[in-house]
């Protein structure tokens, strides 16, 4: 069976290792272009990790040595839309996973692909991979999430150089200005990656999901109703047998075991 069929049938993979569910976009014949099935199949996986209380933090990569080349054209030319719901753009854009999700990048993130990134909660890119919104160089418009998450994250000079220019940058320059949280060697981001999902699938699934309400949902409080609105999320989670099993593992001096409740 020829790559471009395997394509078709199975867009994106999927693949657990215990608590952590790797998910690799898998059209590499057009470098992971995101066309409808692509993103169809992403929004399944986060349903999957989301809905399996066995599974506490994602890692999102793309098959081929790179992540993603961003929006299928061929596709969108012929009028199939890589929106997926209320999801969004290749079927994560506007609504991710509630549970932690790592990006990990090998060769390039562009476009869509950098949308993608952007969807995640952590970023491990390969030394060298290329980053950047190149939209305009095809008078389309970074309206995946690129342009209203790059200001909150990077300096706004620098936004609007990637944006106007639509020029790439490497995964170091990102680091640099903390869009990247760690610079892999090529070939190694998945597994760095794993190694960064591990380490938070130690902790209490119930307070990760909690904590990334909070710093995600924060935006939209104002002062006066901040201390509530993070007591609504945290409050639960304070509340729980797994709360109670981590101050008695600290006690205790042993690895605590979580239950979800």
């Amino acid at each position: 069976m020829s790559a471009p069929d395997q394509d078709a049938e199975q867009p994106v993979l999927t693949e657990r290792r215990e608590n952590v569910l790797l998910i690799t976009l898998n059209r590499p014949s057009v470098r992971n272009a995101v066309n409808a099935a692509l993103a169809a199949g992403v929004a399944g996986a986060l349903e999957e990790l989301d809905g399996d209380d066995g599974l506490s933090v994602g890692v999102l990569t793309g098959a081929g040595g790179f992540f993603c080349a961003g929006m299928d054209l061929g596709a969108f030319v012929k009028g199939e839309s890589p929106w997926f719901g209320d999801r969004g753009f290749a079927g994560i854009a506007q609504r991710s996973a509630d549970k932690p999700l790592i990006a990990a990048i090998e060769g390039f993130a562009l476009a869509g692909g950098m949308e993608i990134a952007l969807a995640c909660d952590l970023i491990v890119a390969a030394k060298g991979a290329k980053m950047g919104i190149p939209e305009v160089k095809r008078s389309l418009v970074a309206a995946g999430g690129a342009l209203l998450r790059l200001p909150r994250r990077m300096p706004y000079h620098v936004v609007m150089e990637l944006a106007l220019t639509g020029d790439f940058f490497p995964a170091e320059r990102f680091h640099e200005f903390g869009l990247v949280n760690r610079l892999s060697e090529p070939g190694a981001a998945v597994d760095d990656a794993r190694e960064l999902a591990g380490a938070l699938a130690k902790n209490g699934p119930l307070a990760l999901v909690a904590a990334k309400r909070i710093l995600q949902q924060q935006f939209d409080w104002s002062t006066s109703e901040m201390w509530a609105k993070q007591g609504e999320i945290a409050g639960p989670v304070m509340a729980s047998e797994d709360a109670q099993e981590g101050a008695s593992a600290f006690k205790e001096k042993r690895d605590p075991v979580w239950s979800g409740r």
